[in-house]
């Protein structure tokens, strides 16, 4: 069995990639159970976040099903010859990406401008439920990505400008661009920690703060894009 300790960039990744790499050299045969997420986690050193996500994208591509109260096993149809054809494809163009970061640079962040001076106890509330949101949705992409979105609209709302709160609402682009983020690379911790940190920035009344984290999560992001589209 091969196993390496895993640095913190690209967790979910590398963990993916190890496991997908037993897989093909058949240490975790077709049919047969993988170790526990718990043993995943001693066995590569990282969080349970980190392989939770990984065993979700491995099960978006048919690499691995999973059964309530047995745990996650091998396809009985997987063969390795696919493999490398079942990595999770970004709908989403480098364009489209690069169009959402010049609207997050544009609205979100005139937003959190606002936020830092005008929100109140109620606003900073909602924010904090939305981040509770994520925090309990680790595991699932799709509750994770909405509760995301709840994040940055409630920052938003915060703003007290209803045309700003408005545009932001009505982008679908928006939560479509998260869910692509979340569903091709995974939940991992820095996402969680990036959010934590905006949210105690902003109740710190730092602007510069909350849209320095957002513009380094977005610069990795698009790294990571520019990787996937050229199959790297």
């Amino acid at each position: 069995m091969t196993i390496k300790s895993i640095e913190k960039q690209n967790i979910v990744d590398e963990v993916y990639e190890q496991i997908k790499n037993n897989i093909v050299k058949g240490v975790w045969k077709p049919g047969e159970k993988i170790p526990s997420e718990n043993q995943l986690s001693s066995m590569f050193n990282v969080s349970r976040v980190s392989v939770r996500s990984a065993i979700q994208k491995l099960r978006a591509v048919g690499i691995i099903s999973t059964r309530h109260g047995q745990g996650s096993f091998v396809s009985p149809s997987f063969h390795e010859s696919i493999v490398n054809n079942l990595i999770p494809i970004m709908n989403l163009s480098e364009k489209e990406f690069l169009d959402m970061m010049e609207f997050r640079e544009t609205i979100e962040f005139k937003c959190i401008d606002l936020a830092v001076l005008r929100a109140d106890e109620a606003d900073l509330d909602q924010i904090g439920k939305a981040l509770d949101k994520m925090m309990a949705s680790k595991d699932d992409y799709k509750k994770y990505s909405s509760a995301d979105f709840e994040f940055h609209l409630a920052i938003a709302k915060a703003s007290k400008n209803e045309i700003l709160y408005l545009v932001m609402k009505n982008t679908s682009a928006y939560s479509h661009y998260l869910e692509e983020l979340n569903r091709v690379f995974g939940i991992n911790d820095d996402s969680l920690q990036g959010h934590i940190e905006q949210f105690q920035a902003l109740k710190n009344k730092d602007a510069a703060k909350v849209k320095e984290l957002i513009r380094r999560g977005m610069e990795e992001n698009i790294v990571k894009v520019r990787q996937r589209m050229n199959g790297s």
